[in-house]
């Protein structure tokens, strides 16, 4: 099957820094069921815009996240510089396929277990305590907080760098390299250079809980390594640590981020939750998910054969993205008020974890963190309220994170 261009089948550029990502996932949405999307570096491919078509798609078996069998990679067209690649080119269990995605997800799975998650509440619940004593301490001279700044992001970051064993030392400079994954806007040379960073970062992690064998989940990776040197190369678990430590941090932040905004713009959500109990935090947390999903898009998987999507061909080898934030407000999913933020919404399924094989490992303690992080806030400030126009909130440069860059609020209402 070839892969030339059909008239029939609409393209869309889509913007590499993410300046609306509703907006666009909108359009994606108006122009069909299956759309060519346009990426940075004139790469093509698809996305699929209808929650039930995703879902399908998303645990077809015929449906490779393997980049190695990406046309565009075999042809030597995507370049090691390319400003999406470290979304793309990695070695761990998201690009893994078969017998080789279950061994590397079984190991995480024996130590990342949901007694092991559950047993993290009581940590996570200091670490918000201990940031919600500091915010004060962090607002300007007229009295403003970065919330993402200095409460969504230490949450999840303290959290998975705790479980992994991360130095302290070594989370700032984490910090920054796990953002780089995300971002569409870099250079090739920065792209080269934060990916060659990110390895050696983390091989010194290894190292150190090599030398210093701990109760975090890296050092019981390493033994399960040595235990067995085929159950987990070193790149595999240097790719694990990646993938683990990046998606640990970036889906919590930018889910936290987006509830608080979403409260603090929709007051009668707002009243709501703060009159229900933890069921109705528990729905906040799933409705952020849906409405304003923390990964916008999210590459790729590739046909292992020709297949056809609605009535559309694509060729074996193509790539295909999954719109998150198109699907999560779909209106054949969630009817004709999707675009509404809504807590007692009947139908709030999403695929903001995914779905299928490939299911989120973290969702667990995303949602834990979640769940905690958000009430904690508006109980322990309940004048909280944004400091500037929510139209003026500058995006994450990125066509993967979606969310603000900032969430600067007042911590009690103006006197």
């Amino acid at each position: 099957m070839t892969t030339t261009p059909d008239a029939a089948v609409p393209e869309i550029t889509l913007d590499p820094y993410g300046s609306d990502h509703h907006g666009e996932a909108a359009r994606l949405r108006a122009l069909g069921p299956v759309v060519r999307v346009r990426l940075p570096g004139d790469v093509r491919a698809w996305a699929v815009t209808r929650h039930d078509l995703l879902a399908e798609l998303v645990a077809d078996p015929r449906m490779s996240k393997d980049w190695r069998n990406w046309n565009a990679i075999r042809r030597g067209e995507i370049e090691d510089g390319w400003p999406l690649i470290g979304m793309v080119k990695v070695t761990n269990m998201v690009t893994a396929d078969g017998q080789e995605h279950r061994r590397l997800r079984k190991l995480v799975m024996q130590t990342f277990t949901p007694r092991r998650v559950a047993e993290l509440r009581p940590r996570v619940e200091a670490i918000v305590a201990g940031l919600l004593d500091e915010l004060p301490s962090h607002a300007d001279a007229d009295g403003v907080v970065d919330l993402r700044r200095h409460y969504a992001n230490p949450v999840p970051m303290r959290v998975i760098c705790e479980l992994f064993g991360v130095p302290g030392h070594e989370q700032p400079r984490l910090k920054e390299l796990m953002d780089n994954i995300f971002r569409s806007d870099l250079g090739p040379e920065e792209v080269t250079a934060s990916q060659v960073e990110q390895y050696q970062l983390l091989a010194r992690v290894v190292a150190a809980r090599r030398a210093e064998p701990g109760p975090d989940l890296t050092s019981a990776l390493i033994a399960a390594r040595e235990a067995d040197p085929d159950a987990l190369s070193e790149e595999e678990l240097v790719g694990t640590l990646l993938l683990m430590l990046s998606a640990g941090q970036e889906t919590t932040l930018s889910l936290v981020t987006n509830a608080v905004r979403a409260l603090l713009t929709h007051p009668d959500q707002r009243a709501l939750a703060e009159a229900g109990g933890e069921e109705v935090w528990e729905a906040v947390v799933e409705e952020t998910l849906r409405w304003d999903a923390p990964i916008g898009n999210f590459p790729f998987r590739y046909p292992l054969e020709d297949v056809e999507i609605a009535g559309v061909p694509i060729g074996r080898g193509e790539a295909i993205m999954a719109p998150y934030s198109a699907v999560g407000r779909d209106r054949a999913q969630h009817g004709e008020d999707a675009d509404r933020f809504d807590l007692t919404r009947e139908q709030n399924r999403h695929l903001a974890f995914s779905h299928g094989p490939h299911f989120c490992l973290g969702a667990p303690l995303a949602r834990l963190e979640a769940a905690l992080a958000i009430p904690a806030v508006f109980a322990r400030y309940p004048g909280l309220s944004l400091a500037v126009d929510p139209a003026t909130l500058t995006p994450v440069p990125s066509m993967f994170s979606n969310s603000s860059a900032t969430l600067p609020v007042r911590l009690a209402h103006d006197t």
